[in-house]
């Protein structure tokens, strides 16, 4: 389940009263930065940038693909553990502003995950430990560690073991701690016939 604030607004929606939630000079601060990390081929420079200038938590070689867009307003609601991968295109939100109120979210993202291509992750999820998304997802609830998500609605395609040796659910077994390069593939497939 998700887990956001809630700030109801009155007046016009809550996207024409953003400056009230957040100053002009951070959201232009931060829109440039970000368009800056978007297409840099650099991860050592990407990752400084999503550290020292949006404040965001970056673990120690998450790589971020080209053209990922993390949330202009409140980056620093962004943790993402070490060793993950961020996939082309995707975008990570940590705010949503509707017509009568704003929400507010963390995102945390664990170590070992694999975001694929043009996933969209919504404020106030979590994603487990050596999770995989398949391209394409939109991520609206809590993935469970070392599972395979996929789509829109998410859904569970099957779960691993984990790195510790625990029993996998579908029954994979503890050696078979690897994701499944194949039936990844096959997801992505999948994804782009629709």
């Amino acid at each position: 389940m998700r887990k956001t604030d809630r700030y109801p607004v009155d007046g016009p929606n809550a996207l024409w009263q953003i400056y009230r939630t957040v100053s002009k000079w951070k959201a232009v601060k931060n829109f440039v930065w970000i368009q800056v990390s978007r297409y840099c081929p650099s991860l050592p420079i990407k990752n400084w940038i999503y550290r020292r200038m949006l404040g965001m938590e970056v673990g120690e070689h998450t790589a971020f693909a080209l053209m990922v867009m993390v949330d202009v307003f409140f980056p620093e609601k962004i943790k993402i553990g070490r060793n993950s991968i961020i996939g082309y295109n995707t975008t990570i939100l940590a705010h949503e502003y509707l017509i009568n109120e704003y929400r507010l979210g963390e995102v945390r993202i664990g170590s070992n995950v694999m975001v694929g291509a043009n996933t969209t992750i919504l404020p106030g999820v979590t994603i487990g430990d050596g999770a995989v998304i398949g391209a394409g997802s939109v991520v609206h609830k809590d993935v469970e560690p070392y599972s395979f998500v996929a789509g829109n609605p998410l859904r569970v395609i099957r779960t691993r073991a984990s790195d510790h040796g625990e029993a996998g659910v579908s029954g994979t077994s503890a050696e078979n701690t690897e994701p499944d390069t194949a039936y990844v593939n096959s997801l992505n497939k999948n994804s782009s016939s629709s």
